[in-house]
């Protein structure tokens, strides 16, 4: 399952007693200890391999030092409701209610951990969505261990991008660089506040790009296999470049642990949605009132197709703008605005990153010929 990266504070408690628990459980007294075994029956030691000719293994000292400056860390609070958790509506509320009042049975606070890096030197900083979201009180610690209160700009659930702002001048910025640079296979590092350790560096490789989740949302993530855990969130993925090219966003864990599968947004999509955060408070996205479906090899063979690529029109809203188009159930898109069209998925990417009132040529394929129609996109709501 995908879990998000942000864990309460008091969890950290009971995972650091884990691990001394498990420390003090792989070391035996002497007394305990077997016999070594004879000279003549232990292993040969192996040499490691060398590396390949021309493969340089990649250092992030320098990264580190330069880069890490920008990189805070993220504590967040939710007060506690004084309500047991009964809300209005709830039957057992208005019995209370009516009969003596709601018992105050007193909900505890829930404080909970995450990373961000600064954007811009008068304090703009970028986290996750989930970081942030519903929380009454955020604090950022700097690596200078100065703390600010912020000030939550606005957040994105759809993307889990989140902007926020503290009340300092000159800060340290990150390098922001340009994800479709990344070739999977090419080293990546993370720094974050796993477990709460401030200021931790994790490196790994670039697994694939463009992943889609089973989560509703249409962000093509990039994987990597680099260890980042609860309180990771928000915090930035590098280049060997030294730019940042993701927001380390969730995992793939079946423990609530790194299992080897991470997950970062891309950063230029992050930075379109703060931008906007930044412009309005709020995110506005495109529609064009179509379901579609994926393409298989037997149904790109039927429609004349050589390949199955392409979003297949499965249904037209009345009225909508692909409707006004004149676009048809069965057609397939094929480009949309200038950008090919591999799936639904990323059909929707791209409606959705499109302003509404923009005029956009759209080519499809309906009786195994191309054709290409003008649509406006409209403003989805809700």
């Amino acid at each position: 399952m995908f879990k998000r990266l942000c864990i309460p504070e008091n969890c950290i408690t009971v995972i650091a007693i884990t691990t001394l628990v498990g420390l003090a459980a792989c070391s035996r007294s002497p007394q305990d200890a077997q016999p070594e075994a004879p000279a003549s029956t232990a292993p040969a030691v192996v040499s490691p391999a060398a590396p390949a000719p021309g493969m340089v293994l990649p250092n992030f000292v320098s990264l580190v030092k330069r880069e890490g400056q920008a990189v805070v860390n993220i504590s967040t609070l939710r007060a506690g409701r004084g309500d047991g958790g009964l809300r209005e509506g709830d039957p057992f509320y208005e019995f209370f209610r009516r009969f003596g009042g709601v018992p105050e049975f007193g909900e505890a606070p829930q404080i909970g951990l995450g990373s961000g890096f600064i954007i811009s030197p008068d304090g703009y900083v970028l986290t996750n969505s989930h970081v942030v979201a519903d929380t009454d009180e955020v604090m950022v610690k700097l690596t200078d261990k100065r703390e600010f209160q912020a000030k939550v700009i606005g957040f994105d659930r759809y993307t889990d991008v989140a902007l926020i702002k503290i009340d300092a001048r000159n800060l340290p910025v990150v390098t922001l660089g340009d994800p479709s640079r990344l070739e999977p296979g090419e080293w990546v590092a993370a720094i974050g506040a796993p477990f709460g350790f401030e200021n931790s560096v994790t490196v790994g490789v670039v697994s694939a790009k463009g992943r889609l989740l089973p989560n509703g949302s249409y962000v093509p993530f990039i994987q990597t296999d680099v260890a980042v855990n609860p309180g990771n969130s928000g915090g930035p993925l590098f280049s060997t470049r030294g730019d940042v090219v993701g927001v380390n966003s969730q995992i793939y864990s079946q423990t609530g642990g790194y299992m080897g599968i991470s997950f970062a947004i891309p950063i230029d999509i992050a930075l379109d949605v703060s931008k906007q955060l930044r412009e309005t408070g709020k995110v506005t996205r495109g529609r064009i009132g179509v379901q579609s479906q994926e393409m298989t090899q037997d149904l790109a063979t039927a429609l004349g197709l050589k390949k199955a690529q392409g979003a297949l029109v499965a249904a037209v809203q009345r009225g909508g703008p692909a409707d006004r188009a004149g676009i048809l159930p069965g057609d397939v898109i094929l480009n949309f605005n200038g950008k090919a069209v591999d799936n639904p998925a990323e059909l929707a990417r791209q409606v959705s990153g499109t302003r509404p009132g923009t005029k956009v040529d759209v080519q499809v394929w309906r009786k195994e010929k191309s054709i290409t129609v003008n649509l406006q996109v409209d403003e989805l709501v809700g």
